[in-house]
């Protein structure tokens, strides 16, 4: 028996791979499915089952093209209603693979469809539970993400204290706890940065396994504090519900070269996006006006999702070369099918032929100190609100990049603009925004919240110095 995580930190997402005696199953895969072909292939492995611990909202999972290419069987948990074959397996059921099984434990309460997937060896000993989004690492799944429900977060925040305290709690204390997501996924409140744990060490640690919790304790813990979700989750959970086009269809149509004269047509054209996935330090050296940053070396993903409103928007792509069918593939994880090709040559061969460059307005954090103070100037502080009510610059303004499109009226163009994030690559990707929507004052600080801090001389809210005196 071989159980291997297959971990994508842009998502921070885990899919796993379990094998017994040439039969495989896939639990959750990303939308690209040669990782997992080549896995079971190296085993001389048939992929059996492509199992879904639920319809999934913070990316579009691969289980259609999976199963069209290996044969395998879909499968999802009680309630789950999809809109193509799979098969829907009873609580409790057990699914043969090679020597082991596979007990299916319907866990309603992230989503009603929700479920985990206990790995019995083949002696009956009880070895791993895969919990999806309903146990994390810390932290429990949050309730307010079901497609199309009835019910109201409090209700399934209820679900889920049930399923977790008659499924989850009741396992062995040596049963391996293998999560669907880690630190930085939307889809909890406080998860730890581990990606594996045990029933026992979760009994001990995690917040929502306090032992002496009332159901209404759990419910309240469990819904406060939850930050509205990313405007592309409902979308992609309706993807993963209805179906989707194949990603080789994806690939093909995105990862095509044009030629500066070749990308200015499709961008007239089609109305497209022109999306710079370079470093944030190339982008404000110089980019195509017009152009929006959101760099692969971030969380690519999820940032698209969270400020590209339109899944069927086109886009055109600027890329560090050789990163072009990355920059396509990281996108349709998230349900943008529609990139139209990605200038050959980058950036480089735009200004070889010398069209117009803009660039931004960088500086250090000691020029920053000089400027904080100039009239008509604000500082901007583009991080979570979680982050800014921790620590943030006294005077400065709180402006999220999560909600930029909704908040844009908060801002004043006669206005000087000092945008920083925690380390510099948020504020880029605001300032692109801003620039696009014809705000022209903006000026970048390099290094963020941090470089401001380590100076020594920047005066803090007056929390973040209660804390420290603490």
């Amino acid at each position: 028996m071989k159980i291997e995580q297959l971990y994508t930190g842009c998502l921070a997402e885990a899919a796993y791979y379990i094998e017994s005696e040439g039969e495989a199953a896939i639990i959750d895969p990303l939308r690209e499915t040669k990782p997992y072909i080549e896995r079971a292939e190296k085993d001389g492995a048939k992929i059996k089952y492509v199992l879904e611990t639920h319809f999934h909202a913070d990316f579009v999972s691969g289980h259609l093209d999976l199963a069209k290419k290996t044969g395998a069987t879909i499968v999802y948990g009680p309630t789950a209603k999809p809109n193509f074959e799979a098969y829907i397996a009873k609580d409790g059921e057990e699914l043969p693979l090679g020597k082991v099984k596979i007990r299916v434990l319907h866990t309603p309460g992230h989503t009603m469809e929700s479920l985990c997937f206990l790995l019995i060896d083949e002696n009956g000993k009880e070895i791993a539970v895969f919990t999806g989004d309903t146990l994390f690492i810390g932290d429990v799944g949050r309730p307010d993400l079901a497609v199309k429900s009835d019910l109201t977060r409090e209700d399934l925040a209820g679900y889920l204290y049930d399923s977790l305290r008659t499924k989850i709690m009741t396992l062995p204390d040596n049963v391996l706890v293998y999560p669907g997501h880690g630190a930085g996924s939307a889809c909890g409140k406080k998860m730890a940065k581990e990606t594996v744990s045990t029933i026992g060490q979760q009994k001990q640690l995690n917040y929502a396994l306090r032992a002496d919790m009332t159901r209404e304790e759990f419910i309240r813990e469990v819904t406060t504090g939850l930050v509205e979700p990313p405007q592309y989750f409902p979308k992609n959970a309706m993807l993963n519900r209805m179906g989707y086009e194949s990603i080789d269809k994806v690939l093909e149509r995105g990862v095509r070269p044009l030629s500066v004269k070749e990308f200015l047509a499709v961008a007239e054209v089609e109305n497209a996006l022109i999306l710079d996935t370079r470093s944030e330090q190339d982008f404000v050296r110089g980019y195509i006006p017009g152009s929006v940053f959101i760099g692969l070396d971030g969380q690519f993903a999820s940032w698209v999702g969270t400020l590209i409103a339109d899944l069927q928007q086109p886009i055109l792509l600027v890329c560090p070369p050789g990163r072009e069918e990355e920059a396509v593939t990281r996108l349709a994880r998230v349900g943008y099918d529609h990139a139209l090709g990605y200038l050959e040559g980058g950036f480089a061969a735009w200004q070889a032929v010398g069209k117009e460059v803009d660039s931004i307005e960088s500086i250090n954090a000691e020029i920053f100190l000089s400027r904080m103070k100039m009239p008509n100037t604000i500082v901007l502080d583009v991080r979570r609100k979680s982050e800014y009510d921790t620590e943030h610059v006294i005077g400065a303004q709180n402006f999220p990049l999560d909600f930029i499109n909704k908040n844009m009226a908060e801002l004043r163009r006669d206005v000087h603009y000092l945008v920083h994030c925690a380390g510099g690559y948020r504020s880029v990707i605001a300032i692109s925004i801003l620039r696009k929507r014809g705000f022209d004052n903006l000026v970048n600080v390099e290094g963020g919240f941090k470089a401001i801090k380590e100076t020594g001389r920047v005066p803090l809210s007056e929390y973040c110095e209660q804390m420290t005196e603490l």
